[in-house]
């Protein structure tokens, strides 16, 4: 397998997870790193990878801006293709990288490649922008999809969400008090960082169970 995944989990597992990173955070942040050692004591097999243009910073330093979601498409799908296997496969990621992986979902679905779809912190809308909708292709959406999202995430809190005509194919976690990256404030909410990942991790597992 190309050394350019991340992998976190017995190769064994009953079930894969592709994820793909943030808009400004590598594959190895701690937000990627903790959510995938959670899913991976869950029982998963955790896949990361980066874009070029995440692997470009690394290579050269520089801080260019992510290009726009919908042309990160292909490279998803060359993801996909490279890693392969047979068994279960659900793809996702944190943030962008869950928006990509939901707009590749339904054509990777239908062709019977993918189990399911996982976005954890869901860019439903940029940061103070909320009328700039990015949920057009989540209303008809085929795949099942399970969302975790902090209640309190700037780019798409619960109230917000409630309002949105999204497909019966999808499922969400809301975490209490949690941020874009899940945490909470411990000493508002009365949950840890560790909690909600926990409670996120088990949630993946049983809905995983479920996929057709």
């Amino acid at each position: 397998m190309s050394d350019r995944f991340l992998i976190t989990g017995a190769g064994d597992a009953p079930c894969t997870i592709l994820l793909a990173h943030g808009a400004g955070g590598a594959m190895d942040s701690g937000s990627m790193t903790a959510a995938s050692t959670a899913l991976a004591s869950a029982g998963f097999r955790v896949v990361r990878f980066e874009f070029s243009y995440m692997a470009a910073r690394r290579l050269e330093g520089s801080r260019k801006p992510p290009p726009r979601a919908e042309t990160l498409i292909p490279e998803y799908r060359a993801a996909v293709a490279e890693l392969g296997g047979t068994g279960p496969l659900v793809i996702g990621g944190k943030s962008m990288g869950g928006r990509v992986a939901s707009m590749l979902a339904d054509e990777l679905h239908g062709a019977g490649k993918i189990r399911g779809l996982l976005c954890l912190g869901y860019p439903f809308h940029p940061p103070g922008k909320p009328e700039s909708l990015r949920t057009a292709h989540l209303e008809n959406l085929e795949t099942p999809a399970l969302i975790v999202q902090g209640t309190r995430d700037e780019f798409g809190t619960r109230d917000e969400v409630a309002s949105y005509s999204l497909s019966q194919k999808i499922r969400l976690l809301w975490l209490e008090d949690g941020d874009h990256d899940l945490k909470p404030r411990k000493k508002i909410s009365g949950f840890s960082a560790s909690d909600h990942l926990a409670t996120m991790a088990d949630c993946v597992k049983s809905w995983a169970t479920e996929l057709p």
